[in-house]
């Protein structure tokens, strides 16, 4: 590569820029229109900028103040040109911004993007969007001149293996004054975006509300504007048609899904700022970003400030939107916003606004807010981990699969309607996945009764679960944890109502003390079980410690979770009985082996691998083999 800055010079692409460019151009996708939307973006953007970095410096402005974007079709040369006098790039920029991916989560977009003929909606939410051109253009030349800077300069590229970036000809220079020029080559099979009615088509459905005029020159050099260039959110809500909220919320979100659920509203008063949220319906493809933050845009009087601000906390990340301020400052910095008393106004409304709309969705329309809750609700439940002040209000929002539910979803106050007589908790389970829930030897004594159990596989379930949680009263407490008495809830099969069956308390004790003796300190304890009905055996934690899937979940990442379990025994099975009559036979090599195996069957029933798998096999294998001895 040439060091003098003053002559062409050729760069390689990024690695993972040319893998997504070898997709762009050699596959065929549905949604090739994204690339006008993502350009669009990145025109208004730029816009945004300058307007905001010429409150400190008018002088970026000067003689140039109208902002606005441009659209050239020239079907003779076969290129569309947009163009913008936004900030602009200079020579560095141009190889920072069009030769890399900075976004996390390259590598899951590219995989997005081979799984999916259609995934173009992915492209906006990952930085990327620039790259999109080449699915309609085998060429393209990107002319820009920073705000400020004295020279031009030019990108270039066929979307194969790099770039060349060479100082600007007078005649671009001259095109330029501040600003991006982007000229697209457009392919044989992309000459309909030559077409102004196709460009008017695209400009109306995705970026109609895009807060600068759009302008297209046509070819007899006529200019006219073919956006709204109005902020729609400052419109009344009469005034405003439902295909314009999406159209906005598509703008907004880089999304191609229809909103779920809509809020548009003003707050005036000692405070005046104008909300336009959206939930989506498809999950955003970074909801999972390990950056777990809102991107909600704030404006101060129609002028983009940031989509940093943490508007909403990191539960409600999903939600996408603007909120234009009237009274904030322009020239806040991050660390002004986040101190700043009127955002954390702001902040603390726009919560109570979400989550009061998801409760009126949740109420009256039922069917909505399944499917925001299928979307979203893992990441909804990390607000009962992270959000004390709201807890109440998000444990009435949550959902769960249960013992008893079916495959319908139920609420707390579903739950609590359904109470047995003299149930005073509401019950769980955390686990990893459902099936293996649902056999969890745990709930056979709550089964026994018709006692409704939630059954909890998220993540988070695990850590929200550890806080002392109630809803109307009523204590959740897990069946993995602490003492649990289902005495005083009768069973719901009368037949299998044992209450008569003689009690040997001091044979039950000699078992307990023996299996204790002979594990040692594998486990922290041997108690007899009010959980199990059917199984020989469960692990549960200790009232004060932490569930068992917690546990796993923190051995795993290294994190502690090394407590020892308690080993419940049901003395009534068949297995446990066996091993009083060994320890009265004075058979102690048999009761070592049983409390073993009963120990590693509860290890296998929450789905773990006995400590020591080799010895457990020996073990089993030793007691099948004496047991068909026995019966031949």
């Amino acid at each position: 590569m040439n060091g003098d800055t003053g002559t062409a010079q050729s760069h390689q692409f990024q690695a993972e820029v040319a893998e997504l460019l070898n997709l762009m151009v050699h596959s065929v996708y549905s949604e090739t229109d994204v690339f006008l939307r993502e350009l669009i973006s990145n025109a208004s953007d730029a816009c945004d900028k300058v307007r905001y970095e010429a409150i400190a410096n008018p002088a970026l402005l000067a003689g140039d103040e109208r902002l606005a974007i441009r659209l050239k079709p020239d079907a003779a040369a076969r290129t569309l040109t947009i163009a913008d006098n936004g900030i602009g790039m200079d020579r560095q920029e141009l190889i920072d911004n069009l030769g890399t991916v900075a976004r996390s989560g390259t590598n899951a977009f590219l995989k997005g993007l081979k799984d999916a003929k259609d995934g173009l909606g992915l492209i906006g939410q990952f930085g990327v969007g620039f790259y999109a051109a080449f699915m309609v253009a085998d060429r393209i030349e990107v002319t820009s001149r920073r705000a400020g800077a004295p020279d031009a300069w030019v990108w270039s590229s066929t979307g194969d293996a790099g770039f060349d970036v060479t100082p600007a000809s007078s005649e671009q220079a001259g095109r330029v004054a501040r600003g991006t020029e982007i000229v697209l080559h457009l392919k044989e099979d992309a000459t309909r975006y030559l077409q102004t009615y196709e460009l008017e088509r695209v400009v109306r459905t995705y970026s109609d509300h895009i807060l600068f005029p759009i302008e297209l020159i046509d070819e007899k050099g006529e200019t006219r504007q073919i956006n709204a260039a109005s902020a729609l959110w400052q419109r009344s809500k009469s005034d405003v048609k439902p295909e314009d909220y999406t159209q906005a919320y598509r703008s907004i979100a880089m999304a191609f899904d229809e909103p779920a659920i809509t809020l548009h509203y003003k707050v005036e008063g000692r405070q005046s700022y104008a909300v336009l949220l959206f939930v989506p319906t498809a999950p955003p493809f970074d909801l999972s970003d390990p950056s777990r933050k809102g991107r909600v845009k704030l404006y101060v009087r129609r002028v983009y400030i940031t989509d940093d601000a943490e508007l909403l906390p990191a539960y409600l990340r999903f939600v996408r939107g603007v909120v234009d301020s009237e009274d904030l400052p322009l020239n806040l910095s991050r660390e002004m916003l986040q101190n700043n008393p009127q955002v954390k106004q702001i902040r603390s409304g726009l919560i109570g606004r979400v989550l009061g709309e998801l409760e009126n969705a949740a109420t009256k329309e039922a069917e909505t807010y399944e499917k925001v809750w299928g979307a979203f609700g893992s990441v909804l439940k990390e607000g009962l981990y992270e959000d004390h002040e709201r807890r109440s209000q998000l444990l009435a929002l949550t959902r769960f699969a249960t013992t008893t539910g079916g495959e319908k979803l139920r609420s707390l106050k579903d739950y609590v309607a359904d109470l047995k007589p003299n149930q005073t908790e509401i019950y769980y389970l955390v686990g990893e996945s459902m099936d293996r829930l649902k056999s969890n030897p745990k709930l056979e004594a709550a089964r026994a009764r018709g006692i409704e159990v939630l059954l909890l596989t998220d993540p988070i379930d695990a850590f929200w679960t550890t806080l002392s949680q109630e809803f109307d009263g009523k204590p959740l407490k897990s069946l993995s944890q602490g003492d649990v008495d289902f005495g005083l809830v009768p069973l719901a099969d009368k037949t299998d109502d044992k209450t008569d069956e003689k009690v040997d308390a001091a044979g039950d004790e000699a078992i307990l003390s023996a299996v204790k003796e002979a594990l040692g300190d594998k486990v922290a304890d041997v108690r007899p079980s009010q959980r199990l009905t059917e199984s020989a055996s469960c692990l549960v934690a200790g009232e004060q410690g932490r569930d068992r899937e917690l546990e796993r979940l923190l051995a795993r990442q290294n994190r502690g979770g090394n407590a020892k379990p308690i080993l419940e025994l049901n003395m009534k099975h068949a297995l446990v009985r066996l091993l009083g009559t060994a320890k009265t036979a004075g058979q102690e090599q048999d009761v070592g082996d049983l409390a073993s195996l009963l120990l590693d069957q509860a290890h296998i029933l929450d789905g773990e691998i006995p400590s020591d798998p080799a010895a457990f096999t020996r073990r089993l294998n030793a007691f099948v083999v004496r047991s068909l001895e026995t019966k031949g």
